[in-house]
């Protein structure tokens, strides 16, 4: 018969192999994808745009952390590798020889997401890959847009820009006209370049509310709207942004006042998006009640005060004031002579 200690000793050593072949495998990917890690830091680094991709590493190590239960769970069934590990690699080696192929860097730099999954998978199976997609689906945040990509996006975003701060400055008294992608106020004209698209504020905070979603605790779909939720939430705060900016220059001049407002107005886009968020999630909380676990006490007995006996409590067992029966009289023995009389 084993001793317990060495039963103890033989878990852990179960339980640390997969995480020290995942390790392994994980230095190796490391290794081969450095030029690309390098490329993609450069352009969070220079691209306003990415700036919050030095976080998305940070939150999604967050996320392994906090499901580290689940992991151990696993580990106490025992690691199962899966052969879907093989294919997640094959797929990822097929995406990183396409985009040296074609000179896609964005190809090459989504394959290191299925790499990933394919040692988590091989390491660890099913378990582990329950435990990590949360964190490896988040890396994707990481990864720069392609350049065209991105100008058809901003072309749309600056076209809906546009049009609404149009709108909602005639809707406030001031003479706006729009001319493609320039609002004439007066003597002023507020040009809505790409800068001023939102597609930052976007990228940053779809991330942002997607993250938000996978810390709470809601289902499914309710996470979905949360996350989707950061495009028309990017939308209207780059709209009211665009909107103050047009009556600051419109009552303080294009100078150095109005410029200064201006670049405030872009800084109080986050707080503006949170507060929205906020407020999302405060009309769910109130809109989408839990239903009352239990049965709903109906008839009038069933209203009545209840007291609890410890004893009966602990047995199960409730007894309330009103159907509680008295105990009933011993029984009164009779005495001999009595029963000889009635005999």
């Amino acid at each position: 018969m084993m001793a317990p200690t060495e039963s103890a000793s033989r878990f852990r050593t179960a339980a640390l192999a997969p995480l020290i072949a995942a390790a392994i495998a994980a230095a190796v990917a490391l290794w081969a994808y450095w030029p690309t890690l390098l490329e993609m830091a450069w352009r969070w680094g220079h691209d306003p745009q990415y700036s919050h991709g030095y976080l998305v590493p940070v939150f999604a190590l967050y996320l392994l952390w906090a499901g580290r239960r689940r992991l151990i769970a696993g580990a106490a069934v025992g690691a199962h590798p899966t052969a879907w590990g093989l294919a997640l690699l094959a797929i990822a080696v097929g995406l990183r020889l396409a985009g040296a192929y074609f000179h896609y860097p964005f190809v090459d730099q989504v394959s290191l997401l299925p790499c990933l999954a394919g040692i988590v998978a091989l390491a660890g199976g099913r378990t582990s890959m329950a435990w990590s997609w949360p964190a490896i689906a988040f890396l994707g945040f990481m990864v720069p847009l392609p350049h065209s990509w991105a100008l058809a996006l901003s072309a749309q975003m600056q076209a809906i820009a546009t049009a609404s701060s149009t709108f909602l400055l005639q809707v406030l008294g001031r003479p706006a006209l729009a001319e493609g992608n320039v609002i004439q106020l007066n003597e002023i004209e507020l040009g809505i370049v790409e800068a001023c698209s939102g597609l930052r504020m976007l990228v940053v905070f779809f991330a942002l509310s997607t993250a938000v979603a996978m810390l709470i605790k809601k289902p499914l779909w309710e996470k979905m709207t949360i996350a989707f939720s950061a495009i028309p939430i990017a939308l209207v705060s780059n709209i009211l942004r665009i909107t103050a900016t047009g009556i600051i220059y419109e009552n303080l001049g294009d100078g150095y006042g109005g410029a200064l407002l201006h670049d405030v107005a872009g800084w109080l886009m986050m707080p503006l998006g949170l507060m929205f968020l906020g407020l999302e999630l405060l009309i769910l909380k109130n809109l989408l009640r839990e239903p009352a676990t239990g049965r709903a006490l109906s008839s009038p007995v069933s209203m009545q005060r209840v007291e609890v006996n410890p004893v009966a409590l602990y047995r199960g067992e409730k007894t309330s004031r009103r159907s509680r029966r008295a105990p009933a009289p011993p029984p009164v023995e009779t005495p001999a002579s009595d029963r000889a009389v009635a005999r």
